[in-house]
């Protein structure tokens, strides 16, 4: 699909430098960017498809409950 956006000059003359040094088409740069971009920002995404893991799995909800909480605990005790 294509699409018109308009970005701030010097955002743009940065991505045109990047086109150049990596040899990448200029939509494959901004596509991979956006592809970043929707990964950082919608986590229910990845909370989603986690969870369908999960249930395919086999594992029960308590012990997925468990786990969840478990591993909450230890991200809260990890010094980022």
């Amino acid at each position: 699909m294509k699409t018109a956006i308009s970005v701030p000059d010097a955002l743009f003359t940065e991505v045109e430098r990047l086109v150049r040094r990596s040899g990448r088409p200029r939509s494959e740069v901004y596509s991979t960017a956006l592809r970043e971009y929707l990964a950082r920002h919608a986590p229910d995404g990845v909370t989603e498809a986690l969870d369908q893991a999960v249930e395919q799995l086999g594992e029960s909800a308590v012990e997925y409950r468990f786990s969840n909480v478990a591993a909450r605990r230890v991200l809260a005790t990890i010094e980022w």
